[in-house]
């Protein structure tokens, strides 16, 4: 996300700057997945530089960081992302039967931020989930449905357990 043509913002700013972007930087880059301490400080620099103050900087860069391709989507920011395709994690809540034998599974997942229907359809050959299953779901889709977001697992997504064969909880 850098400017590879542009310097180090960094460089221009105070001490006193940059000990607060420093010190930002630090604490988003423990809530965004993917994005190190001093990627995130340079963004933060970037903005701080170009006249934003660094309250709107941090909210800005968060909210960029979070929505960004590669990384962790949360549920409540699914809206927000301008791609078809997301990956998210959370804990599968509830599992019911759908009428279409073209679904396999259908339920809702949920993170600390929301919850959201999740489909999973026959075709996509998916690992069968259990309700209060943790599991990343990278790749899904996103649809809409009864004017909410929702996510559907095909057969380009991908199924992750944290928790499957853990034989040390066992």
């Amino acid at each position: 996300m850098a400017d590879p043509e542009r310097d180090d913002p960094r460089v221009e700013l105070s001490q006193d700057e940059l000990a607060t972007v420093n010190t930002e930087a630090d604490r988003l880059a423990t809530r965004v997945d993917g994005w190190s301490r001093a990627a995130v400080s340079r963004r933060l620099a970037e903005a701080v530089v170009d006249g934003t103050d660094i309250t709107s900087a941090v909210v800005r860069v968060f909210e960029e960081l979070q929505t960004a391709p590669g990384g962790t989507v949360p549920i409540d920011a699914l809206e927000d992302v301008d791609r078809k395709e997301v990956s998210v994690e959370g804990r599968i809540e509830v599992l019911w039967d759908s009428d279409s034998p073209a679904i396999a599974q259908v339920g809702l997942i949920a993170d600390e931020s929301g919850k959201t229907k999740v489909t999973i359809w026959e075709k996509s050959n998916a690992p069968w989930i259990e309700e209060g299953e943790q599991v990343r779901i990278h790749g899904a889709a996103k649809n809409w449905y009864d004017g909410r977001i929702s996510l559907a697992v095909t057969g380009w997504s991908t199924l992750h357990f944290p928790e499957r064969g853990r034989w040390w909880d066992e």
